[in-house]
């Protein structure tokens, strides 16, 4: 099956969360397993290869003619098409300009309009949260008498309700989509212009990227005022949980560590441990429990639960090491209890080296999150042997069993109640577990026997675009 997977950011090019990861990791898996999968992203700024000049690529969209340019590279084999548009595209970010909604609201349309520059025709376009949306829209509507494009189905993956691309009634004018789009059941949103909404609404199949937040934003409280829409369209909507690149993410091959690991070997990730407790200046002691954190530093990741037990959570004996960036009152909040217990370190910084160091060096993973669409850091932290201890929602629920209700198949640690109280147990609970050291290795045995690769994952996305297919 030809497939056209569109989106915003595609590690290695340019990367900015999660998004990214999946950009670069599915499109490799799917083509893994036969399918003539490619991209379009923009060309960002700090995309420095031109690549293959393909030829100019006119877009009218604002009643007007932009002359851009398609250029096409590759990532371990997949093909790339660039949108190399300079007004809109050659800034130093990917996001947080005051014209996001006209950026990618020509993204949207010039995914549609490559196709006869490149001269290559999918079955499918995959679109990517609202970045992209709006190329379901135009699909069936502006380009409706075109029967090349009639043949081309539609499927939207939603990585975070949360962000849905929300702008005025003016931007909808100069999309130029068709007038009779604007109304509650097409693209309006409360008197605006909803790409997110546009996506749900025009895709022939909507997925999220677990299993659980699918049925989780259906529900008022994480729905984000669009759980009505979600329930009218729940026949076309599923949730297929995201994977990792097992080629990225190997304790076995990762150059990063200072010591190489496996199942079998896994007595060799003490090493690890004194590696990052040296690093980070905390005191090598293979017997204090070290808790690992990488993650955004939001409300959303739980940071409003974990904040006020921390202290409680550094009584019990342990150390913490957080690396990641967000909001400025927790990042304040959390330099200053950094400065006063040498047992906790806040890396406030975004350091992929680290990153992996952390991974395969602490002993349990923290994540207390809000909500969760999939979460990549308890994937990782299980192919790593890092235990985690995860709040049940979303794709952690999906991932992580929690081994005191489940002795024989757990994997982690989990909590349910979004509390201090409940965190702080679920904590309590593992840091014992790792004190009994009883059963502890076979723990980290299973979480790495865990399989979480794309290889799954592609498979159900290849099902997800046949019935697109069939609609």
């Amino acid at each position: 099956m030809n497939v056209l997977f569109a989106s915003a950011e595609v590690y290695p090019l340019a990367k900015v969360g999660g998004l990214g990861d999946v950009a670069g990791s599915l499109p490799k898996a799917l083509r893994a397993v036969g399918h003539d999968v490619r991209l379009a992203m923009p060309r960002y700024q700090v995309i420095r290869e031109t690549g293959e000049d393909v030829g100019p690529l006119p877009i009218t969209i604002g009643g007007s003619r932009h002359d851009a340019r398609l250029r096409k590279t590759a990532i371990d084999g997949v093909p790339v098409y660039l949108i190399d548009h300079a007004p809109l595209f050659d800034r130093p970010k990917v996001y947080e300009y005051e014209d996001d909604g006209k950026r990618f609201a020509f993204f949207g349309k010039a995914i549609l309009d490559l196709l006869p520059v490149a001269n290559w025709w999918p079955d499918v376009i995959h679109v990517n949260d609202w970045h992209s949306a709006l190329a379901a829209a135009f699909l069936p509507t502006t380009y409706a008498g075109d029967a090349r494009y009639r043949q081309i189905r539609s499927v939207l993956t939603i990585h975070n309700l949360q962000h849905q691309g929300v702008f005025g009634r003016d931007l909808f004018e100069w999309t130029g989509l068709p007038p009779e789009t604007w109304n509650p059941e097409g693209v309006e949103f409360y008197g605006h212009l909803n790409f997110l909404k546009a996506g749900i609404v025009y895709a022939d199949r909507v997925n999220t990227v677990s299993p659980t937040y699918s049925k989780e934003i259906q529900t008022a409280e994480y729905g984000e005022r669009l759980d009505g829409l979600l329930r009218s369209r729940a026949a076309k909507l599923s949730g297929i949980l995201n994977g990792i690149d097992y080629d990225v993410w190997n304790p076995a091959k990762d150059p990063l560590l200072a010591k190489k690991y496996t199942k079998t070997t896994i007595e060799e990730k003490a090493k690890n441990k004194a590696a990052l407790q040296r690093e980070v200046r905390l005191a090598v002691n293979p017997k204090a429990p070290l808790i690992g954190i990488v993650s955004r530093v939001t409300g959303q990741k739980g940071f409003d639960i974990l904040l006020p037990a921390l202290p409680e959570v550094l009584d019990l004996g342990v150390q913490v090491v957080l690396l990641g960036t967000g909001e400025k009152k927790y990042e304040e909040a959390l330099a200053a209890l950094a400065s006063k217990i040498p047992s906790f370190v806040a890396a406030l910084k975004y350091d992929e080296v680290l990153a992996h160091k952390i991974y395969a060096g602490a002993d349990l993973f923290l994540m207390p999150s809000r909500f969760e669409p999939c979460g990549l850091g308890q994937i990782i932290s299980l192919r790593y042997g890092t235990v985690p201890i995860v709040r049940a929602t979303g794709g952690l629920a999906d991932t992580v069993t929690d081994i005191t209700a489940n002795p024989r198949t757990g994997n982690g640690f989990a909590f349910e109640a979004y509390t201090a109280e409940a965190f702080l147990d679920a904590v309590r609970r593992a840091v014992s577990f790792f004190r009994q050291r009883k059963g502890w290795p076979s723990l980290q045995r299973r979480a790495m026997a865990t399989d979480l690769s794309w290889r799954a994952s592609a498979d159900s996305y290849a099902d997800l675009y046949a019935l697109a297919r069939s609609s």
